[in-house]
């Protein structure tokens, strides 16, 4: 045999080993994707026993944690962005630094919140055994510092192995919705979001939905409290105005009942025109989406914060938060049905443990 025919019979082995490799691969991610069906009931654990009443001031605060990776100096692989000049932006990471790092960030967002002292806690991106965030279980450390509350968790990402970016590989990732309540809740269940189901995207983008929570109000009337996470990564919008609709819906079938709705989350949508609002050399990213207040169902409105104009509640990380820098806006807060009395404050944080900043809620369900 040649040598040249052996060079040849040498690539030919590594190209099958690589097809092999990765058609295995895919394979693997294919045939282990699943979405958790709608409406599925879930669990309610140390259940409070006060009901609530007309005309009484209540907290709520939301707070997307981040899986606890979020330092300032902190990017993630699929963030994008372009400073004012031209020049691309890329983020880096694809887990947390360190587990020290999980530990510490999730310590700092808890503390935040019980500085908050809420009725209601809504957090997202709450981990429980992910590679990304070194298998810190965030659930447990949350609950573990509310023991008076109640609490429920909806999964939101659950995902094999994802290979990727290299060589800070994602990993598998199970996440969710984590609320919290020191009020009685008669019943919570997992709606499920409309989601990308493009390949790859569904895979990093998995399983979106909201919690939906009925507690019982003196009146007989419901207190719908809802916990959402909508898409990020979702060119145009698409995806996040079918995610929009199905909410809407909600909406006007529980505002039709004369139900009170308090929804919260982290909208990836801009709110209360703060797309533009903050100083920075950053030009407005793609993943942007803008919430108008047409967008929302008969008798809803988004709560403007009464700082919005100087504390932003989200950093785009495709570049270390600087402030005045790098892009923010507020995509976290809460929109709630016009029976209910409210007003909200972002809460500065400095992005100190997460991408986000808490914003506290305070309403009254009106008589």
């Amino acid at each position: 045999m040649t040598a040249v025919k052996r060079i040849l019979k040498i690539l030919l082995i590594i190209v099958l080993v690589l097809a092999f490799v990765v058609g295995g691969y895919l394979a693997y991610m294919l045939g282990t994707y699943y979405r958790i069906d709608d409406h599925f009931a879930v669990e309610i654990e140390n259940n409070q026993a006060p009901t609530l009443e007309l005309g009484k001031e209540y907290t709520a605060a939301t707070y997307n944690i981040g899986f606890g990776a979020y330092t300032p100096d902190y990017t993630f692989f699929m963030d994008e962005g372009v400073m004012n000049d031209g020049t691309p932006k890329t983020g880096v990471h694809g887990t947390a630094v360190s587990r020290e790092s999980v530990e510490a960030c999730t310590a700092g967002a808890v503390q935040m919140m019980q500085d908050i002292a809420p009725d209601f806690a809504l957090f997202q991106e709450v981990d429980t055994d992910s590679t990304r965030s070194f298998q810190v279980n965030q659930q447990e450390a949350i609950e573990s510092a509310f023991a008076s509350y109640g609490s429920t968790f909806a999964v939101n990402f659950h995902s094999s192995f994802l290979a990727y970016p290299w060589p800070e590989m994602h990993g598998i990732v199970n996440a969710g919705l984590l609320t919290l309540s020191d009020m009685h809740v008669d019943s919570a269940e997992r709606r499920s979001y409309p989601v990308d189901d493009a390949f790859p995207t569904k895979f990093f983008d998995l399983d979106r939905c909201f919690a939906v929570l009925r507690l019982p109000v003196e009146n007989g009337k419901e207190l719908v409290l809802i916990n959402s996470h909508m898409s990020a990564y979702d060119e145009g919008g698409l995806i996040r105005a079918q995610q929009l609709e199905l909410l809407n819906t909600v909406f006007a079938e529980e505002y039709a009942k004369g139900n009170y709705v308090v929804a919260g989350g982290d909208w990836n949508h801009a709110l209360c025109g703060s797309v533009d609002l903050y100083p920075s050399q950053q030009q407005i990213p793609a993943w942007v989406s803008v919430l108008e207040e047409g967008y929302l169902a008969k008798g809803f409105h988004a709560v403007r914060a009464t700082n919005l104009s100087s504390v932003p509640t989200c950093r785009g990380c495709d570049i270390p938060y600087e402030k005045d820098v790098t892009y923010t806006t507020t995509v976290d807060g809460f929109i709630v049905s016009d029976n209910v009395d409210a007003t909200a404050e972002n809460i500065d944080a400095g992005f100190q443990y997460s991408d986000h900043n808490p914003v506290k809620l305070t309403f009254s369900l009106k008589k």
